[in-house]
């Protein structure tokens, strides 16, 4: 008799981990606290506009065609996907753009206009990073439980192309001279709420994957993903019950047993827990949820994001990045002296008037793509600031009038958007103080615990918990990490290790064990 399955919160990992368990013919329940699905992966809709709540960014569809196939669903049947070309707008601060294409021989001309000399690197980099994300698969697809996994055969035959003492600018000043081409190609690295200046060297991957496999815009935003995720999960059996918080997770010995909601206990053969994973382990009474290596590490960034409804529109493409010109010093400021900016490259925030980061800015400006995400004419223009976690005298209330008008300020100067204050016709902020309030993100860490160690990023930890049984982990705070196409792997990874426990017999194959390709 197959198990019973209880899976905590309908993000992308959550879901993903349901869709496959149900195929599996696992009898699963799905609680979400929030009144919809998606969790942060969902829509703000009013007044005929329509912003993506938190991811814009759809990269490497290749994950999730292949857990919709897993399920006996067909993703481009569900979700309409567009590739974008220009795939993003990079503006340095120390001068110069670019638009980043896939199209190779576009690309180098871009680089060379900036750099001459890099232009020959952007083959060599696709070309060698080709290899390194083949042999770097299985660092994605197990969960890893210590430094033990890290000694498998196949592992230590990578690590000489997989440079792990390295960090990915260093790896890529083997192909790029120029700081800013490197930054172009090391930018993704705050995907996972990291630096790339102390990101491991295997994180290089990220941007290729862009080239690769394709930037890409869901019609409907990415909550659109997690919406379609949800009606295959439910056409499979799925009970998903939302505005049902789970208050407790109940253990027997050293063993998860079941979960209480304000709807009383709810027993289950195992659980998958795809909510934080430091707030899950704050709040656990448990303490084989609090483990003292778990309460050394470090909490990554935070974000401060703005939604903004405009009358008009701009010249800009779907996605755009502004990027500071002393980004190190910026990344430093927010991660180590946790301070925050008068000058917000769109990466900072004020305390006391100390004036401190500038780490990069992103713009997105999705109606360009898809015109009914405003009105007629309109923009719903999505822009997004890297800030430090919340720390003591981090009063969101007392700041945001200062930093919004800071963001204003530095939209009118470096984004072209001079007359924008007079033509927002809607206006909503989400800070870190509301993540760590609204959906339950210990201290608005968005990221989870900070990943900088240059062996693999230090381990997020597995997605099987080592201290008990009957508890798995999924979601961005849980190994491979953070962006929606790691989330989705980690939802891989915690449904097939619950498989191989129990004994299910369901043919088992990761998305990163693929070997055919998928069509874009």
């Amino acid at each position: 008799m197959n198990p019973s399955v209880i899976v905590i919160g309908a993000g992308p990992g959550g879901l993903a981990s349901a869709m496959l368990l149900a195929s599996a013919g696992v009898k699963v329940k799905l609680l979400e606290r929030m009144p919809i699905v998606g969790g942060r992966t969902s829509a703000i809709q009013t007044d005929g506009l329509k912003f993506d709540l938190g991811p814009t960014f759809f990269l490497y569809p290749r994950v999730l065609d292949e857990i919709f196939a897993a399920a006996g669903a067909n993703l481009r049947h569900e979700v309409e996907l567009v590739r974008l070309d220009p795939q993003y707008r990079i503006i340095f601060g120390g001068g110069g753009e670019l638009n980043a294409t896939p199209d190779i021989t576009r690309m180098e001309q871009q680089i060379g206009v900036i750099a001459p000399e890099d232009a020959p690197g952007f083959r060599r980099f696709l070309e060698e990073n080709r290899v390194k994300h083949d042999r770097m698969l299985p660092c994605l697809e197990n969960p890893f439980l210590g430094w033990p996994d890290m000694l498998q055969p196949r592992l230590l035959r990578a690590l000489p192309m997989l440079r792990p003492h390295q960090s990915v600018d260093t790896y890529l000043s083997r192909f790029f001279r120029d700081s800013r081409i490197r930054l172009a190609f090391s930018f993704q690295s705050k995907y996972l709420g990291m630096s790339p200046f102390r990101c491991p060297s295997l994180f290089s991957i990220l941007s290729f994957l862009e080239y690769e496999y394709g930037v890409f815009h869901p019609i409907g935003g990415c909550a659109a993903v997690t919406a379609a995720m949800a009606r295959v999960a439910e056409r499979l059996g799925v009970e998903i019950c939302l505005s049902q918080p789970v208050e407790q997770i109940l253990f027997d010995g050293r063993r998860a047993v079941g979960v209480r909601t304000k709807e009383g206990v709810l027993p289950a053969d195992a659980l998958i827990m795809n909510a934080d994973f430091a707030r899950g382990i704050s709040r656990s009474s448990s303490a084989s949820l609090d483990r003292p290596q778990d309460r050394r590490k470090k909490f990554s960034c935070s974000t401060f994001m703005m939604y903004l409804g405009v009358e008009g529109s701009f010249d800009l493409p779907h996605h755009n990045i502004h990027i500071s010109a002393d980004y190190a010093q910026n990344l430093d400021e927010i991660e180590n002296q946790h301070l925050l900016s008068d000058d917000p490259s769109f990466y900072a925030i004020y305390s006391e008037g100390i004036p401190a980061p500038d780490p990069t800015c992103y713009v997105c400006a999705p109606a360009i793509t898809e015109a009914a995400v405003a009105p007629p004419g309109g923009e719903a223009l999505y822009v997004l600031v890297h800030t430090p976690y919340l720390r003591p005298g981090h009063d969101w209330q007392r700041m945001l009038p200062r930093y919004r008008r800071i963001i204003l300020d530095k939209l009118k100067r470096a984004a072209g958007m001079e007359d924008i204050e007079s033509r927002i016709v809607f206006e909503q902020a989400l800070t870190p103080e509301d993540i760590d309030r609204r959906y339950h993100v210990l201290k608005g860490a968005i990221y989870g615990l900070a990943s900088h160690g240059r062996f693999f990023g230090a381990f997020k930890p597995s997605n099987r918990r080592p201290d008990v049984s009957g508890l798995y982990l999924a979601g961005g705070a849980a190994h491979p990490g953070p962006g929606v196409p790691m989330v989705l792997m980690s939802g891989w990874i915690a449904a097939d290790a619950l498989d191989k426990d129990v004994g299910l017999q369901r043919a088992r194959k990761s998305p990163a064990r693929a070997k055919q390709g998928v069509a874009q």
